[in-house]
């Protein structure tokens, strides 16, 4: 396992993070996600391939998503400094407010069986709480020990920067990490947001790396409970299927020249892109071989050009407006 600092912090993470929303009780977000028995194998792997980073969101299936995940880590004797747990908060009553922020806290640590995050994340930009009373909320939590580092999800280039500024103008913690929609199939990030993060020594921890798995086997659409019923997978991706199968088929080519799986190609290029740790869902131990197994796999300037120069510009999907439209996808899955 290759493992790197988050941000400008001292959190050292491994270059894998688990995302926790395939964990949880099935049919409360997801009908694909694992129970227990199932999510406590996944995570049991994780450890023993030296993954140490995981990250889950107080509504990620009604909160079970925290709660397996720290029951998991405390039956198995995990010692609580060998793992960097990171939650989000902002799909609740409250939002963003102040309020909420001491609320929730409080909550994803009783349901992760802890005294601290290691990283607290806002889920989205929340155009209804000025950004003074979100960092000071923020930087109240660090203080009080509750949280090492802050970070932040999907918005827009000028949301992030202002919300830096503001808590640099104050004295107050910076956010540390961005978890953005980025991957081969989704770029948009790259025209601002990404180059902020950069300038910023901010590490970015991208979810969906994988498109929803569209980046991992060579048809569209395979035939699995996910892919079947996965809503948030459809309406993040095939509005722009067309265009998006060519760079498909790019990665499989790619993957058979270099005699890898295509999953293998997708994380590579994120790393070759800079990216600290993508989120990599998985719902079976092999995936997280795969992913384990991309880290050694160096991609050269010719491949990386192959992969890039299909892309066409995608409709804004992560990032939310003050008034999204009826049926906008807010919260997203991280395979």
């Amino acid at each position: 396992m290759q493992y790197a600092n988050l941000g400008q912090s001292d959190i050292k993470v491994s270059k894998i993070c688990i995302g926790a929303m395939s964990f949880g009780k099935p049919g409360t977000m997801h009908d694909w996600s694992l129970d227990y028995p199932a999510s406590e194998k996944i995570i049991q792997h994780a450890l023993s391939l030296g993954i140490n980073f995981f990250d889950t969101a107080n509504v990620y299936s009604a909160g079970t998503s925290e709660d397996y995940l720290g029951r998991a880590l405390k039956n198995n004797q995990v010692p609580r400094d060998q793992v960097v747990l990171a939650s989000k908060v902002y799909f609740n009553p409250g939002r963003l407010s102040s309020a909420a922020i001491h609320r929730e806290i409080d909550a994803s640590l009783k349901r992760l069986g802890t005294d601290y995050l290691d990283l607290y994340i806002i889920h989205r930009f929340d155009y209804d709480t000025p950004i003074e009373e979100t960092m000071a909320a923020l930087n109240d939590l660090v203080k009080a020990g509750k949280v090492r580092a802050i970070g932040a999800s999907a918005m827009y280039g000028y949301q992030f920067a202002n919300m830096q500024q503001v808590a640099k103008d104050h004295g107050w913690a910076q956010f540390q990490t961005m978890e953005n929609h980025y991957n081969l199939l989704y770029r948009e990030d790259e025209r601002e947001l990404i180059p902020i993060c950069q300038q910023m020594g901010v590490s970015l921890m991208p979810y969906s790396p994988l498109a929803a798995g569209h980046l991992s086997h060579h048809q569209w659409q395979v035939n699995t409970l996910r892919s079947q019923t996965d809503r948030v997978a459809m309406g993040k991706y095939d509005r722009a299927e067309t265009e998006d199968l060519r760079i498909v088929e790019q990665v499989y080519q790619l993957a058979k020249q270099h005699n890898v799986s295509m999953t293998q190609i997708a994380l590579a290029w994120l790393w070759a892109k800079g990216v600290t740790a993508p989120i990599v869902g998985s719902t079976k131990a092999a995936h997280l071989d795969e992913a384990v197994a991309a880290l050694a796999l160096q991609l050269t300037p010719a491949d990386m050009q192959s992969l890039e120069e299909l892309y066409v510009p995608h409709e804004i999907v992560g990032a939310i407006d003050q008034n999204p439209a009826q049926g906008t996808v807010l919260i997203d899955e991280k395979k």
